[in-house]
């Protein structure tokens, strides 16, 4: 029976997730310098065109169609014939299409993460390419091994709302095309710094607030595993913010702004995977160690000297990865972690996690090298230099008189 309750919530959450994606692109945009601005936050925001086409035509229904040897699902939604108002396989409560609604926000926000890597340098025509072959030969796999029933739902791994398949996979992409695309014209030579933190609050604020539709919706219902997903997202972030700035201070002398910030962006992405299955106080433990992590994964990544732009890799990579194994040791909700005496949920849970990451890799190289090699992945020197708002867009994010 369709839930007039659950379905309200859902529309609700979906539209929360939604609201996430022009999120980041405040959160993004602010951070570039004021030249880069638009061509950052175009960047997130073609996402939502992109993906909503491949996900009707056909990811759907390789994310979620008839499992086909645990590694994809079968064309059997494509331009979804077939998906209606009634209940589908994945909710008994709520309409089938709006489950395909709510799926397609996480699909959308997914390879917008992957932006803040190679901010200020990728051409717009490879950027729409690697979008929608990184969606298709990444994303959509993926998230069926996870939740399509694939390999590692059989296998017993946890993932409440992403941190496997939207973190660990998109912070590991963000990698290889940071190494791949190459450094910023003068990176660590001179000083590149963010040009509108308080843009930036602002979107860490709109991204907290739709990370309660990310993890609490992801209970697919109104219901007491959407409230504990809602209390444990907020309570890891509040903490991460926390141990960010402690780090800071303890570091270099001064709690910033823009470390609280990200702080709250790596709480909510190392609650992502756990939201549903753990305590309130295994969130403090969990958004305690995301903010130390993260942090030093930031400084970790000024010290190797690669260039990834915005840290992805440091927040969501790091911090999807912690998310992911932390679930494995605190779990207590609908399944028992480590410290609950099943060692075996954290072995899953480091398998799952290494597969994304070797598998997200290795397929992210390919596409990247493919691209490379035939139209290019970088502008060229001067548009760099004159910034990719004027090179590629012909617009200005502002006018000062």
């Amino acid at each position: 029976m369709i839930s007039s309750g659950d379905t309200a919530w859902m529309l609700v959450a979906t539209a929360l997730v939604m609201l996430m994606t022009p999120g980041l692109a405040l959160f993004y945009g602010g951070l570039v310098r004021s030249k880069n601005v638009l061509g950052t936050m175009m960047q997130s925001f073609v996402c939502l065109g992109v993906i909503s086409i491949i996900w009707v035509l056909y990811g759907y229904s390789m994310a979620f169609g008839d499992d086909i040897l645990g590694i994809i699902g079968a064309p059997v939604w494509l331009g979804l014939k077939g998906v209606g108002l009634k209940a589908g396989p994945y909710s008994e409560t709520i309409p089938h299409l709006l489950f395909v609604a709510f799926q397609l926000m996480f699909a959308i926000i997914t390879p917008a993460l992957i932006t803040g890597a190679f901010a200020e340098r990728m051409k717009f025509s490879a950027f729409l390419i690697f979008t929608a072959a990184w969606a298709t030969f990444v994303y959509l796999p993926v998230c069926h091994w996870v939740w399509g029933g694939g390999w590692l739902g059989k296998m017993g791994a946890l993932d409440f709302a992403g941190g496997t398949v939207i973190h660990i996979n998109s912070g590991t992409a963000a990698l290889m095309a940071a190494l791949i695309i190459g450094k910023r014209k003068g990176y660590q030579t001179q000083p590149i710094y963010p040009h509108n933190l308080t843009m930036t609050v602002l979107g860490a604020a709109l991204l907290w607030f739709g990370w309660f539709g990310f993890n609490a919706g992801s209970a697919l219902a109104s219901n007491g595993s959407a409230v504990l997903a809602f209390f444990t997202t907020q309570v890891a972030t509040g903490t991460a913010v926390l141990s960010w700035i402690l780090m800071e201070k303890i570091i270099r002398g001064k709690p910033t702004t823009l470390g609280a910030a990200s702080g709250a962006l790596a709480g909510l992405v190392a609650i992502t995977p756990a939201a549903g299955f753990v305590g309130s106080t295994a969130a403090i433990i969990i958004g305690l160690f995301a903010g130390i992590f993260c942090y030093l994964g930031v400084l970790l990544k000024e010290k190797l000297g690669y260039d990834d732009s915005l840290d992805v890799v440091a927040v969501h990579g790091l911090g999807g990865l912690w998310g992911a194994l932390a679930t494995g040791l605190f779990a207590s909700y609908g399944a028992q972690g480590l410290f609950f005496g099943n060692a075996h949920q954290f072995v899953v849970q480091a398998i799952g996690a290494l597969a994304a990451i070797v598998f997200s890799a290795v397929v992210t190289t390919v596409i990247l090298l493919i691209i490379k090699h035939t139209i290019g992945l970088r502008v060229s020197e001067e548009e760099e230099v004159q910034g990719l708002d004027q090179s590629l867009h012909g617009e200005t994010g502002y006018y000062l008189q």
